[in-house]
């Protein structure tokens, strides 16, 4: 289990990280979210042990992350601004790797022919989604109990999002880890995150069961033969309200059949009731947290 304890993060007098608690379990795929400048990859930083937290602490399997050697060789972070030396190559950084971590020769060469990658050509002449996929190609030959991923998709053309996608399932399935991924793209996420946290503020107030949190929150379509108040709605935990015409489009947050149940009361001449996509979630949290 990963476990974050109240951190806090500072940058001289900007507090990035405030007093963040968050719990993973193993074998789940968790989709990190926020706007940019949230603090997403400080806090992945924080998680991987790069970063001290001026208060606080982040554990992995009951152990800190920061400067535990012993631990560390179990976390594997793909950065999102990753530096490679002018003349090296993946040969080279499997040497490299090899000094610290165990790598699986098997799955080594299993994902180097899924991406496509020369062992011998230099990192700093491939494109940004090769150097990405160099990367990836580590950190699931390496197993990590731990894997961080700092926008996992970013430069990565269709069919190789496709792969990559599947090689994470299998990962999951096979090593029982953990996975965090931040991204900006939320529909990137929404078909292989299992749990989500939103960040905003320096904090995680919104986090949980991806598909439960999705089948909470619903977008409904109602219309009335005769203008209604609309203090009406306030009975509803209302997360965002417009209207077109006659038509109201109110996204509430709730159990769908008892909130049914209260707008028929209301005497609709309209009732329709829609399904929320992840990057919808996080609009509609937001806006309800800025309330």
């Amino acid at each position: 289990m990963l476990k974050i304890n109240n951190v806090k993060k500072y940058f001289g007098d900007k507090e990035v990280l405030k007093n963040l608690n968050l719990e993973i379990n193993e074998g789940s795929i968790f989709g990190l979210v926020g706007v940019n400048g949230a603090g997403k990859s400080t806090l992945l930083r924080c998680i991987a042990g790069i970063y001290k937290p001026e208060e606080g602490e982040t554990l992995l399997s009951g152990q800190n992350t920061y400067l535990n050697e012993k631990i560390r060789k179990d976390i594997f972070f793909v950065s999102d601004d990753a530096y490679y030396s002018l003349a090296s190559n993946i040969n080279n950084l499997k040497e490299f790797y090899s000094s610290y971590y165990n790598i699986d020769e098997e799955a080594y060469q299993k994902y180097l022919k899924l991406f496509g990658l020369d062992e011998n050509k230099q990192i700093n002449a491939f494109s940004k989604g090769m150097k990405r996929q160099t990367l990836l190609l580590f950190a699931l030959a390496i197993k990590p109990k731990l894997l961080l991923l700092d926008e996992a998709f970013d430069g990565l053309d269709p069919i190789v999002r496709y792969n990559l996608k599947k090689s994470l399932y299998e990962f999951i399935d096979e090593n029982k880890s953990i996975i965090i991924i931040s991204s900006h793209n939320l529909k990137e996420l929404e078909d292989i995150c299992d749990s989500f946290g939103i960040l905003e503020d320096g904090k995680i107030e919104t986090y949980g069961d991806l598909l439960e949190s999705k089948q909470n929150i619903n977008k409904y379509q109602v219309a009335f033969k005769e203008d209604v108040d609309e203090s009406v709605f306030k009975q509803f935990e209302l997360l965002h309200m417009s209207k077109e015409g006659s038509v109201y489009s109110l996204v509430i947050k709730g159990d769908k059949e008892n909130i049914i149940n209260k707008l028929n009361e209301l005497n609709p001449l309209i009732l329709d009731t829609l399904s929320v996509n992840f990057e919808e979630l996080f609009i509609y949290e937001h806006e309800g947290g800025d309330k």
